[in-house]
């Protein structure tokens, strides 16, 4: 039992250990890959692939039903004897082997219409899979930039860190040569001790982003996740019509695709109500032949003893309950809802737009203001500084001008990267491929 539990153990292990090496990651975490992989890789999306593998699968049964169907038989009759040795099988007494076949000629186009149901059902399938990575490739995109975010604002608090550090120790110096009281001394200490703290607080933003885009891509937790982002990204203004993105969503956007696909099955599944009361037309045949125990030569009698009827059926609907007639009222019915659906999504589509509009225009105002006030906060900053170490000011200046830059950096990088997200995603409203 130990034997085979550690055998087990082992072919699991090598099992994973192969499985592991069989998957490939990007030598670089770009945007452009990071999209990519989340597209091929994602649970949700192979899953909805292996719907639309399904939906392929109903077309080709669907296709198959405009040929004769063929089915086959042969029976085998026994009997039994109850003699002095007891109750036992004799063997065979009789022998029919038989085929049938049958095809239908005429149902109002039902079976076109049905195939026409179901190559509609795949493209549909397959535009449910281009919406959700269209999902995904927003959601990926809006976690890298927060990645990136956190990547250059710690860089700035180590910045930071850095020039505090200096200032520590010329105050050092300073109360080491009695020119600084020990209060002033005391509040150097504190400032660099703030600004390890914050340094600290941005390297667990940047783990805790990293980590969000790493289960997004929904990679292993042993596997040591880096992105490779460009160096620095700009803001354009150059920003396109909104009615022109508008107008390009409404015709390239896989849900209005799917809307009007929805109609046109919804129409198709009326016409194939329709059909079901009418006349039905078939052929069908069978051959047959049989032996018999005793009545002569086991092949003689299958070959003069052949059987083969074939006939005309005419299937005629007269009652049934209503449930004809009732499927279709309720395929009308769907036909509505199908129009009212794409009704909505086009509107909500629309206001999607124009609320990636407005969140742009506000979001590119807010960087050039922001901008500015970090420029003007950061050359303030680094005044305030040189005037510390003349002497020209004491360190409560010093403090109040550091807090101020750094709440204007902030702003600077939120605004900064809120712009460039917003420009992504009214840009990939209109069309255009995401990258950086």
């Amino acid at each position: 039992m130990k034997t085979k539990i550690g055998f087990l153990i082992i072919l699991n292990f090598f099992y994973l250990n192969v499985f592991s090496q069989n998957i490939k990651y990007p030598d670089q975490w770009t945007l452009q890959n990071s999209i990519e992989y989340a597209k091929t890789n994602n649970f949700s999306i192979t899953s909805l692939r292996l719907s639309k593998n399904s939906s392929d699968q109903d077309l080709l049964q669907a296709k198959a039903a405009k040929y004769p169907n063929l089915n086959g038989t042969v029976s085998q009759g026994i009997f039994a004897v109850s003699g002095n040795n007891g109750f036992h099988i004799n063997g065979a007494n009789s022998q029919s082997i038989g085929a049938s076949s049958s095809m239908i000629l005429y149902h109002d186009n039902n079976i076109n219409n049905t195939v026409l149901s179901k190559d509609l059902l795949v493209q549909m399938a397959n535009l449910s899979v281009n919406e959700a990575e269209n999902n995904i490739t927003l959601s990926v995109t809006q976690a890298f930039l927060n990645v990136m975010m956190a990547q250059e604002n710690l860089i700035y608090f180590q910045n930071l860190l850095s020039t505090t550090q200096i200032q520590l120790k010329q105050g050092t110096q300073l109360y080491n040569a009695g020119s600084i009281s020990k209060l002033n001394f005391l509040q150097f200490q504190s400032q660099q001790a703030q600004d390890e703290y914050n340094l600290v607080a941005a390297q667990n933003t940047l783990r805790t982003d990293l980590l969000n885009l790493k289960q997004l891509l929904q990679l292993p937790s042993s596997y040591d996740f880096q992105i490779s982002a460009p160096s620095d990204i700009l803001v354009s203004d150059d920003i396109k019509t909104l009615q022109e993105v508008q107008n390009s969503a409404q015709t390239k956007r896989p849900e209005v695709k799917y809307g009007q696909l929805n109609i046109e099955n919804s129409e198709t599944n009326l016409k194939i109500a329709q059909s079901s009361i009418k006349p039905t037309l078939s052929l069908a045949g069978n051959i047959s032949t049989n032996y018999s125990q005793g009545n002569g030569n086991y092949f003689n009698q299958l070959g003069n003893q052949f059987y083969l009827p074939v006939g005309l059926s005419l299937g005629i609907p007269i009652y049934n309950n209503r449930i004809y007639r009732t499927n279709i009222e309720k395929s009308k019915i769907e036909i509505q809802q199908a129009n009212l659906s794409l009704q909505n999504t086009r509107t909500v589509l629309n206001q999607q737009i124009e609320q990636a509009f407005i969140n742009l225009q506000n979001s590119i105002s807010q960087y050039e203001s922001a901008e500015k006030q970090m420029k003007i906060n950061e050359e303030t900053y680094s005044i305030v500084n040189a005037q510390l170490k003349l002497g020209a000011i004491d360190y409560v200046q010093l403090q109040q001008q550091k807090l101020i830059y750094i709440q204007a950096l902030q702003n600077y990088l939120q605004a900064k990267y809120s712009a460039v997200l917003n420009k992504k995603i009214y840009e990939f409203y209109a069309g255009q491929e995401i990258n950086l």
